[in-house]
Protein backbone atom coordinates (compact mmCIF):
# COMPACT_ATOMS: atom_id res chain seq x y z
CA UNK A 1 0.00 0.00 0.00
CA UNK A 2 1.58 3.29 -1.32
CA UNK A 3 1.94 5.98 1.99
CA UNK A 4 1.31 8.43 -0.84
CA UNK A 5 -1.57 10.16 -2.11
CA UNK A 6 -2.27 11.84 -5.93
CA UNK A 7 -0.29 15.62 -5.88
CA UNK A 8 -2.67 18.07 -5.36
CA UNK A 9 -3.27 22.09 -6.60
CA UNK A 10 -4.39 24.02 -4.12
CA UNK A 11 -5.03 28.27 -4.63
CA UNK A 12 -3.98 30.62 -2.00
CA UNK A 13 -6.90 33.22 -1.48
CA UNK A 14 -6.74 36.71 -0.81
CA UNK A 15 -7.76 36.45 2.43
CA UNK A 16 -5.54 34.30 3.71
CA UNK A 17 -2.51 36.88 2.20
CA UNK A 18 -0.21 38.18 4.95
CA UNK A 19 -0.40 34.29 6.87
CA UNK A 20 2.34 31.95 7.03
CA UNK A 21 2.25 28.65 4.66
CA UNK A 22 1.50 25.96 7.25
CA UNK A 23 -1.17 28.26 8.68
CA UNK A 24 -2.25 29.14 5.25
CA UNK A 25 -2.35 25.31 4.06
CA UNK A 26 -4.35 24.44 7.43
CA UNK A 27 -7.30 26.70 6.87
CA UNK A 28 -7.35 25.16 3.16
CA UNK A 29 -6.86 21.38 4.69
CA UNK A 30 -9.23 21.73 8.16
CA UNK A 31 -8.87 17.64 7.62
CA UNK A 32 -5.18 17.69 8.23
CA UNK A 33 -3.39 18.52 11.47
CA UNK A 34 -1.18 21.69 11.06
CA UNK A 35 1.75 19.66 12.21
CA UNK A 36 1.28 17.19 9.40
CA UNK A 37 1.15 19.65 7.63
CA UNK A 38 4.60 21.12 8.77
CA UNK A 39 5.79 17.49 7.69
CA UNK A 40 5.20 18.16 4.15
CA UNK A 41 6.53 21.06 4.41
CA UNK A 42 10.02 19.90 5.78
CA UNK A 43 10.11 16.95 3.70
CA UNK A 44 9.68 19.05 -0.03
CA UNK A 45 6.33 17.37 -0.53
CA UNK A 46 4.68 21.50 -1.03
CA UNK A 47 6.21 23.50 -3.74
CA UNK A 48 5.24 26.81 -5.24
CA UNK A 49 6.66 27.79 -8.55
CA UNK A 50 8.26 24.64 -8.11
CA UNK A 51 10.64 26.12 -5.58
CA UNK A 52 10.25 24.26 -1.72
CA UNK A 53 9.52 27.33 0.78
CA UNK A 54 9.92 26.51 4.54
CA UNK A 55 6.77 26.79 7.02
CA UNK A 56 7.20 30.42 8.21
CA UNK A 57 6.74 31.26 3.84
CA UNK A 58 4.53 34.19 3.94
CA UNK A 59 1.66 34.10 1.18
CA UNK A 60 0.06 36.97 -0.19
CA UNK A 61 -2.68 35.41 -2.14
CA UNK A 62 -2.97 34.15 -5.58
CA UNK A 63 -0.32 31.81 -5.27
CA UNK A 64 -0.20 28.03 -6.81
CA UNK A 65 1.00 25.51 -4.41
CA UNK A 66 1.73 22.25 -5.17
CA UNK A 67 1.02 19.58 -2.62
CA UNK A 68 1.66 15.52 -2.34
CA UNK A 69 0.12 14.70 0.72
CA UNK A 70 1.73 11.55 2.77
CA UNK A 71 -0.74 9.34 4.70
CA UNK A 72 -0.19 8.99 8.28
CA UNK A 73 1.83 6.56 9.63
CA UNK A 74 -1.16 5.29 11.61
CA UNK A 75 -2.73 4.87 8.44
CA UNK A 76 -1.19 1.38 8.07
CA UNK A 77 -1.03 0.34 11.88
CA UNK A 78 -3.87 -2.24 10.98
CA UNK A 79 -1.86 -3.62 7.24
CA UNK A 80 -1.12 -7.20 7.08
CA UNK A 81 2.42 -7.60 6.50
CA UNK A 82 4.56 -10.63 6.13
CA UNK A 83 6.15 -10.99 8.85
CA UNK A 84 7.30 -14.80 9.98
CA UNK A 85 5.64 -15.90 13.01
CA UNK A 86 7.21 -18.77 15.55
CA UNK A 87 3.97 -20.52 16.17
CA UNK A 88 3.85 -22.82 19.11
CA UNK A 89 0.05 -23.92 18.81
CA UNK A 90 -2.44 -23.05 16.77
CA UNK A 91 -6.42 -24.37 16.25
CA UNK A 92 -9.49 -22.37 15.16
CA UNK A 93 -10.04 -20.70 18.64
CA UNK A 94 -6.29 -19.37 19.50
CA UNK A 95 -2.75 -19.01 18.10
CA UNK A 96 0.38 -19.34 20.49
CA UNK A 97 3.51 -17.38 19.25
CA UNK A 98 6.62 -17.62 20.93
CA UNK A 99 7.67 -13.64 20.62
CA UNK A 100 11.43 -12.57 19.57
CA UNK A 101 12.42 -9.49 21.18
CA UNK A 102 12.15 -6.36 19.42
CA UNK A 103 8.84 -6.96 17.73
CA UNK A 104 6.29 -4.63 19.28
CA UNK A 105 3.23 -6.08 19.79
CA UNK A 106 0.63 -3.74 18.92
CA UNK A 107 0.76 -0.44 16.84
CA UNK A 108 1.26 2.91 18.93
CA UNK A 109 3.47 6.05 18.28
CA UNK A 110 6.42 5.12 16.90
CA UNK A 111 5.67 1.96 15.78
CA UNK A 112 2.88 1.84 13.31
CA UNK A 113 3.72 -1.24 11.13
CA UNK A 114 5.74 -3.78 11.37
CA UNK A 115 4.09 -5.68 14.77
CA UNK A 116 3.12 -8.82 15.82
CA UNK A 117 -0.60 -6.95 15.11
CA UNK A 118 0.54 -6.60 11.39
CA UNK A 119 1.92 -10.07 11.47
CA UNK A 120 -1.20 -11.58 12.11
CA UNK A 121 -3.46 -10.06 10.15
CA UNK A 122 -1.66 -11.64 7.39
CA UNK A 123 -1.17 -14.96 9.00
CA UNK A 124 -4.79 -15.09 10.10
CA UNK A 125 -7.27 -12.76 7.75
CA UNK A 126 -10.12 -13.21 9.75
CA UNK A 127 -8.71 -11.44 12.96
CA UNK A 128 -9.43 -7.81 11.04
CA UNK A 129 -13.14 -8.58 12.62
CA UNK A 130 -11.64 -9.56 16.15
CA UNK A 131 -11.14 -6.34 18.65
CA UNK A 132 -7.15 -5.58 18.44
CA UNK A 133 -6.93 -8.66 15.71
CA UNK A 134 -7.23 -11.29 18.93
CA UNK A 135 -4.52 -9.65 20.95
CA UNK A 136 -5.37 -10.01 24.35
CA UNK A 137 -1.97 -9.12 26.72
CA UNK A 138 1.21 -7.65 25.77
CA UNK A 139 5.15 -8.14 26.05
CA UNK A 140 7.42 -5.21 25.79
CA UNK A 141 9.14 -5.06 22.72
CA UNK A 142 12.51 -6.34 24.08
CA UNK A 143 10.87 -9.05 25.64
CA UNK A 144 10.84 -12.22 24.22
CA UNK A 145 8.51 -15.87 24.91
CA UNK A 146 4.99 -17.06 25.03
CA UNK A 147 1.95 -15.11 23.92
CA UNK A 148 -1.72 -16.31 23.69
CA UNK A 149 -3.87 -14.61 20.65
CA UNK A 150 -7.57 -15.21 20.05
CA UNK A 151 -8.98 -16.37 16.58
CA UNK A 152 -12.98 -15.59 18.08
CA UNK A 153 -14.48 -12.80 19.57
CA UNK A 154 -15.89 -15.84 21.94
CA UNK A 155 -12.26 -16.82 22.65
CA UNK A 156 -10.94 -13.22 23.32
CA UNK A 157 -13.60 -12.65 25.92
CA UNK A 158 -13.04 -15.83 27.48
CA UNK A 159 -9.25 -15.03 27.62
CA UNK A 160 -9.36 -11.80 28.82
CA UNK A 161 -11.77 -13.39 32.29
CA UNK A 162 -9.30 -16.00 32.54
CA UNK A 163 -6.42 -13.00 32.58
CA UNK A 164 -9.19 -11.02 35.04
CA UNK A 165 -9.38 -14.04 37.23
CA UNK A 166 -5.79 -14.43 37.49
CA UNK A 167 -5.68 -18.23 36.26
CA UNK A 168 -3.31 -17.52 33.43
CA UNK A 169 0.06 -18.76 34.58
CA UNK A 170 3.17 -17.37 33.21
CA UNK A 171 6.34 -18.02 34.14
CA UNK A 172 9.71 -15.71 33.04
CA UNK A 173 13.13 -16.08 33.29
CA UNK A 174 15.38 -13.49 33.60
CA UNK A 175 19.13 -12.53 34.68
CA UNK A 176 19.72 -9.81 36.91
CA UNK A 177 22.52 -8.21 38.89
CA UNK A 178 23.41 -8.52 42.29
CA UNK A 179 23.28 -12.16 44.25
CA UNK A 180 19.75 -12.47 44.89
CA UNK A 181 20.12 -15.15 48.37
CA UNK A 182 16.39 -16.84 49.20
CA UNK A 183 13.42 -16.83 46.98
CA UNK A 184 10.43 -14.37 47.88
CA UNK A 185 7.66 -12.35 46.61
CA UNK A 186 7.41 -8.52 46.10
CA UNK A 187 4.20 -7.42 46.83
CA UNK A 188 4.54 -3.57 46.23
CA UNK A 189 1.47 -1.56 43.91
CA UNK A 190 2.39 -0.21 40.44
CA UNK A 191 1.61 2.99 38.59
CA UNK A 192 2.83 6.06 36.23
CA UNK A 193 6.24 7.37 37.61
CA UNK A 194 5.46 10.19 39.01
CA UNK A 195 8.13 12.38 37.07
CA UNK A 196 8.42 10.35 33.66
CA UNK A 197 5.41 9.50 32.42
CA UNK A 198 6.62 6.30 29.88
CA UNK A 199 7.88 4.59 33.19
CA UNK A 200 6.11 3.09 35.62
CA UNK A 201 7.33 2.92 39.26
CA UNK A 202 6.72 1.17 42.29
CA UNK A 203 3.93 3.97 43.88
CA UNK A 204 1.17 3.99 46.85
CA UNK A 205 -1.44 5.25 44.58
CA UNK A 206 -0.76 2.63 41.85
CA UNK A 207 -2.47 -1.12 41.23
CA UNK A 208 -1.37 -3.99 43.58
CA UNK A 209 1.15 -6.29 41.50
CA UNK A 210 2.67 -9.63 43.03
CA UNK A 211 5.46 -10.76 41.33
CA UNK A 212 6.91 -14.78 42.54
CA UNK A 213 10.46 -15.14 42.49
CA UNK A 214 12.45 -18.16 42.35
CA UNK A 215 16.79 -18.09 42.65
CA UNK A 216 17.84 -20.81 40.02
CA UNK A 217 21.11 -20.04 39.98
CA UNK A 218 23.74 -17.71 41.59
CA UNK A 219 26.98 -16.42 40.49
CA UNK A 220 29.09 -14.25 41.45
CA UNK A 221 27.96 -10.79 40.31
CA UNK A 222 24.73 -12.24 39.04
CA UNK A 223 21.33 -14.27 39.91
CA UNK A 224 19.34 -16.20 37.18
CA UNK A 225 15.79 -16.60 38.59
CA UNK A 226 12.48 -17.91 37.91
CA UNK A 227 9.51 -15.06 38.12
CA UNK A 228 5.96 -15.94 38.10
CA UNK A 229 3.15 -13.17 37.99
CA UNK A 230 0.02 -13.10 40.34
CA UNK A 231 -0.96 -9.90 38.26
CA UNK A 232 -0.45 -8.23 35.04
CA UNK A 233 0.90 -4.77 35.15
CA UNK A 234 2.66 -2.88 33.18
CA UNK A 235 6.37 -3.38 33.27
CA UNK A 236 6.06 -4.98 36.33
CA UNK A 237 8.75 -7.91 36.63
CA UNK A 238 10.95 -5.14 35.51
CA UNK A 239 9.89 -2.52 38.06
CA UNK A 240 9.97 -5.31 40.91
CA UNK A 241 13.61 -6.46 40.00
CA UNK A 242 14.87 -3.10 40.22
CA UNK A 243 12.59 -2.32 43.20
CA UNK A 244 14.54 -5.56 44.83
CA UNK A 245 17.86 -3.96 44.40
CA UNK A 246 18.67 -6.45 41.54
CA UNK A 247 18.16 -4.85 38.45
CA UNK A 248 17.55 -6.99 34.86
CA UNK A 249 20.61 -7.30 33.08
CA UNK A 250 20.26 -4.87 29.89
CA UNK A 251 17.34 -2.98 30.74
CA UNK A 252 17.49 0.40 29.03
CA UNK A 253 14.56 1.82 32.02
CA UNK A 254 15.09 0.41 34.72
CA UNK A 255 18.43 -0.79 34.87
CA UNK A 256 21.44 0.54 36.33
CA UNK A 257 23.71 3.18 34.83
CA UNK A 258 27.37 2.35 34.84
CA UNK A 259 26.63 -0.66 36.96
CA UNK A 260 29.19 -3.00 35.01
CA UNK A 261 31.68 -3.87 37.26
CA UNK A 262 34.98 -3.82 35.85
CA UNK A 263 36.98 -5.55 38.17
CA UNK A 264 34.64 -8.21 38.87
CA UNK A 265 34.40 -9.76 35.72
CA UNK A 266 36.01 -10.93 32.64
CA UNK A 267 36.82 -9.56 28.96
CA UNK A 268 34.70 -11.95 27.81
CA UNK A 269 31.78 -11.29 29.78
CA UNK A 270 32.53 -7.61 29.65
CA UNK A 271 31.98 -8.13 26.00
CA UNK A 272 28.74 -10.46 26.07
CA UNK A 273 27.56 -7.72 28.45
CA UNK A 274 28.27 -4.61 26.58
CA UNK A 275 26.67 -6.68 23.27
CA UNK A 276 23.22 -7.67 25.15
CA UNK A 277 21.31 -4.81 24.21
CA UNK A 278 17.72 -5.54 25.51
CA UNK A 279 16.68 -6.52 28.92
CA UNK A 280 17.27 -10.42 29.99
CA UNK A 281 13.54 -11.29 30.44
CA UNK A 282 11.74 -14.32 28.31
CA UNK A 283 8.36 -16.15 28.98
CA UNK A 284 9.38 -19.38 29.17
CA UNK A 285 5.64 -21.16 30.20
CA UNK A 286 2.40 -20.02 29.60
CA UNK A 287 -0.83 -22.33 31.01
CA UNK A 288 -4.40 -21.53 30.51
CA UNK A 289 -8.03 -23.55 29.92
CA UNK A 290 -8.43 -23.90 25.93
CA UNK A 291 -11.62 -21.07 25.57
CA UNK A 292 -13.67 -23.27 23.74
CA UNK A 293 -13.05 -26.80 25.75
CA UNK A 294 -12.30 -25.54 29.04
CA UNK A 295 -9.25 -28.49 29.09
CA UNK A 296 -5.89 -26.99 30.61
CA UNK A 297 -3.23 -26.60 28.59
CA UNK A 298 0.95 -25.24 29.09
CA UNK A 299 3.11 -24.56 26.70
CA UNK A 300 7.10 -24.29 27.44
CA UNK A 301 10.08 -22.91 24.71
CA UNK A 302 13.38 -22.99 25.29
CA UNK A 303 15.31 -20.06 26.49
CA UNK A 304 15.66 -17.43 23.99
CA UNK A 305 19.03 -18.07 22.27
CA UNK A 306 20.50 -14.18 22.60
CA UNK A 307 20.02 -15.22 26.92
CA UNK A 308 21.13 -18.74 26.81
CA UNK A 309 24.16 -17.03 25.31
CA UNK A 310 24.71 -14.54 28.18
CA UNK A 311 23.78 -17.25 30.35
CA UNK A 312 26.53 -19.65 29.36
CA UNK A 313 29.38 -16.53 29.30
CA UNK A 314 28.50 -15.51 33.01
CA UNK A 315 28.44 -19.47 33.85
CA UNK A 316 32.09 -19.73 32.90
CA UNK A 317 33.22 -16.79 35.18
CA UNK A 318 35.42 -18.21 38.23
CA UNK A 319 35.48 -14.69 40.23
CA UNK A 320 36.76 -15.50 43.88
CA UNK A 321 33.25 -15.20 46.27
CA UNK A 322 35.34 -12.58 48.43
CA UNK A 323 35.45 -10.27 45.29
CA UNK A 324 31.64 -9.94 44.77
CA UNK A 325 30.05 -8.41 48.51
CA UNK A 326 29.33 -5.51 46.53
CA UNK A 327 26.78 -7.14 44.90
CA UNK A 328 24.98 -8.57 47.97
CA UNK A 329 20.86 -8.57 47.51
CA UNK A 330 18.45 -9.05 50.60
CA UNK A 331 14.68 -9.47 49.56
CA UNK A 332 14.31 -8.37 53.58
CA UNK A 333 15.56 -4.76 52.35
CA UNK A 334 12.04 -3.41 50.76
CA UNK A 335 12.03 0.24 50.72
CA UNK A 336 9.13 2.73 49.06
CA UNK A 337 10.56 4.56 46.26
CA UNK A 338 8.23 6.95 44.59
CA UNK A 339 10.90 8.03 41.94
CA UNK A 340 13.53 5.79 42.25
CA UNK A 341 15.85 5.59 39.16
CA UNK A 342 5.86 -7.33 32.29
CA UNK A 343 2.52 -7.23 32.05
CA UNK A 344 -1.79 -7.19 30.75
CA UNK A 345 -2.82 -3.87 32.17
CA UNK A 346 -4.55 -4.17 28.85
CA UNK A 347 -8.13 -3.89 29.22
CA UNK A 348 -7.36 -1.59 32.58
CA UNK A 349 -5.13 0.73 31.24
CA UNK A 350 -5.17 1.33 27.31
CA UNK A 351 -1.90 2.60 26.78
CA UNK A 352 0.91 0.82 25.60
CA UNK A 353 4.15 1.89 27.29
CA UNK A 354 6.99 -0.24 25.52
Amino acid sequence: MSNTATPITLTITQELGGMRLDQALQRLMPEHSRSRIQGWIKDGLVTIAEETPTAKFKVWGGEQVQITPQAAPEASAFEPENIPLDVVFEDEHILVINKPAGLVVHPAAGNWSGTLLNALLYHAPQLKDVPRAGIVHRLDKDTSGLLVVAKTLAAQTNLVRQLQARTVKREYRTIVWGQVWRNGKVEQPIGRHPHARTKMAVNRMGKPAVTHYEVLDRFSVHTYMRCLLETGRTHQIRVHMQHLKAPIVGDPVYGIRGILPLRHISDNLRTVLLDFKRQALHAIRLGLKHPATGEPMEWQVELAADMKVLLEAIRAENVPPEEADAFYVDDDEFAYEYDDDEGDDWFEEDEDAE
